[in-house]
């Protein structure tokens, strides 16, 4: 059985990332691929648990660096108990986030060495990477928007700090235009500003490559 592709959506708060996941499956689904969504932290019992230590709380209730150790637990477990067993069994897997945001939130805006974030990542899930990661940008203000309409004043520790951090992960994400220059078969900028059909539509435009 061949070996199903793994996807991964990023962006800052608000991008939509949740919503393009299901409705990037459900169309998958439509052409008659398998398809997995999950989402990051989380995905699996033991990465599910540490969610909840990573989301709630104060907004100082961990340290850059130790947000950086958590993630990579979680990843760890939600690679070796769901995303590995299915891409093995040929579905293909779309991850709400992955270790692209740990690079912005906890490296960029953190202030964590992109080299330690890799580290950690090629010791904890074996250095598996997506193989296209859809970077949906939208503009900061405009994402703050929908995120305040999407939770409606029942933030998580990321969603509820400051203006400047979240402009400083805007910024960070910005930076991923370097590493889609040295990966262009990996990174995809999807214009998030869009209406929700025309962001899918994009999404699978880049995948047409693999599809049937």
């Amino acid at each position: 059985m061949p070996r199903g592709r793994f996807l991964s959506l990023e962006g800052g708060e608000g991008a939509g990332k949740s919503t393009q996941a299901r409705a990037l499956a459900a169309a998958l689904r439509e052409r008659g691929v398998e398809t997995v969504v999950t989402r990051e932290p989380g995905g699996s019992a033991g990465a599910e648990a540490i969610r909840a230590l990573l989301l709630e709380g104060e907004a100082g209730r961990w340290s850059a660096r130790a947000e950086t150790l958590l993630f990579a637990a979680a990843r760890a477990d939600h690679v070796e108990k769901v995303i590995g067993p299915a891409l093995d069994a040929g579905r293909w897997v779309i991850c709400d986030r992955y270790v692209d945001s740990t690079r912005a939130y906890q490296g960029v805006a953190g202030g964590i060495a992109d080299a330690d974030v890799l580290a950690l990542h090629a010791f904890g899930s074996k250095g598996l990477f997506p193989e296209r990661t859809f970077l949906l940008t939208v503009a900061p203000d405009i994402g703050a928007a929908r995120a305040a309409e999407r939770d409606r004043g029942a933030t998580d520790r990321f969603a509820s700090r400051d203006d400047a951090f979240h402009v400083a992960v805007a910024a960070a994400f910005a930076t991923f235009d370097r590493l889609a220059e040295g990966e262009p078969e990996r990174f995809r900028r999807i214009d998030a500003a869009q209406a929700p059909e025309a962001v899918t539509a994009a999404m699978l435009a880049e995948l047409a490559d693999w599809l049937p």
